[in-house]
C-alpha cells in the first residue's frame, strides 16, 4: 500500500484568514470605539487600543431610556417569534400530514410569500395597520413581522417533518391519538432542532428590523432599539462611541440566545447532510 501524500492547501488557508479578518476587524472596531471617549474618536487611530478607556458611552446609553427601548424590542421579538412558530408548526404539520388539494394550494401560497419583498408591501401594510387602529403600538410591529416570517418558517419545518418516519404517526393513530396529540407529543419533540434554528433566525430578523418600526411607530413609548440609535445623533454631530455602545448592548441578548441554543442550532442546520 502506498501512503497518500497530502499537500497543504495554502490558498484555502490564506482565504480563510482573510475572511476571518474581514469578520473580526469590524467587531473589534465596534468594541474599542465604544470604550473610547468622544473627544478622542477623531484624534486617535480607530483600530488602536483606547489611551483613556472609559464606560461613559455605556453610561450615557443606559441613562437615555435604554431599558424602555430594550423592553419594547424584547416584547416585539418574543411575541412575533412565538406567533410565527405556533402558526408555522401547525401549518407545516397540516401540509405534511394532509393529502388534499386545498392543502397543496395553501402550501403554494406560503411559497409565494417568500418571493414577495417586504419593501414592496409597506404601503398596504401601513394602510391595514391604520385601519385596524394599531398604529404606534407594539402590535403594529408584532403582526407584520410574524406574517412575513411565516412562509420561510413553514417551508423549513415542513421539510424537516417529512424526514420523520410515517410509521411513528401511524403508531400514534393506532394508540388512539388524534391530530393534536400527535402534533404535541410526536411532531414538536422530534422537530425541536428545526424549531430552535428557525426561532433564532426569526428572532434575529425581528430584533434587527428597522423598516416596520420606522413606518408603523412614532412615539418614544413604542420605540425599539434600532430606532433608538437616532437618540445619539445631534443636529451637526453624532456621538459615535454612544451609538456603538448601544450596538454592543443590543447584540448581547442575541448572543445569549445563540449560546443557549447553539447545539440545537447546529443540529438543525446540519440535518439531512449525513443521509
Amino acid at each position: 500500500m502506498r501512503s497518500a501524500r497530502t499537500r497543504p492547501n495554502v490558498l484555502g488557508a490564506i482565504s480563510g484568514f482573510v475572511w476571518l479578518a474581514i469578520v473580526l476587524i469590524p467587531i473589534y472596531f465596534i468594541v474599542v470605539t465604544s470604550l473610547r471617549p468622544q473627544r478622542d474618536y477623531f484624534s486617535e487611530n480607530p483600530l488602536s487600543i483606547p489611551s483613556n478607556p472609559t464606560l461613559d458611552a455605556y453610561r450615557m446609553v443606559l441613562e437615555n431610556d435604554f431599558a424602555r427601548y430594550f423592553f419594547n424590542s424584547l416584547v416585539v421579538t418574543l411575541g412575533a417569534t412565538a406567533l410565527t412558530l405556533a402558526v408555522s408548526m401547525m401549518a407545516a404539520y397540516a401540509v405534511v400530514r394532509s393529502r388534499t388539494a386545498a392543502t397543496r394550494r395553501t402550501f403554494q401560497l406560503f411559497l409565494l410569500g417568500i418571493a414577495i419583498p417586504l419593501q414592496a408591501t409597506i404601503i398596504p401594510v401601513y394602510y391595514l395597520i391604520v385601519r385596524m387602529g394599531l398604529y404606534d403600538t407594539l402590535w403594529a410591529l408584532i403582526l407584520p413581522s410574524a406574517a412575513f416570517a411565516i412562509p420561510l418558517t413553514v417551508l423549513i419545518l415542513a421539510n424537516f417533518l417529512r424526514d420523520v418516519p410515517n410509521e411513528l404517526f401511524e403508531a400514534m393513530t393506532v394508540d388512539g391519538a388524534g391530530a393534536w396529540r400527535s402534533l404535541w407529543a410526536l411532531a414538536i419533540p422530534l422537530t425541536r432542532p428545526a424549531l430552535v434554528t428557525v426561532g433564532i433566525y426569526d428572532a434575529l430578523m425581528v430584533w434587527n428590523g428597522f423598516l416596520f418600526p420606522l413606518v408603523l411607530t412614532q412615539s418614544a413609548e413604542t420605540r425599539v432599539l434600532p430606532l433608538s440609535l437616532w437618540s445619539y445623533q445631534g443636529e451637526f454631530t453624532v456621538n459615535v462611541p454612544a451609538v456603538l455602545a448601544a450596538v454592543v448592548l443590543s447584540v448581547l441578548p442575541i448572543l445569549a440566545a445563540y449560546i443557549v441554543g447553539r447545539r440545537q442550532l447546529v443540529s438543525g442546520l446540519t440535518a439531512g447532510f449525513g443521509k
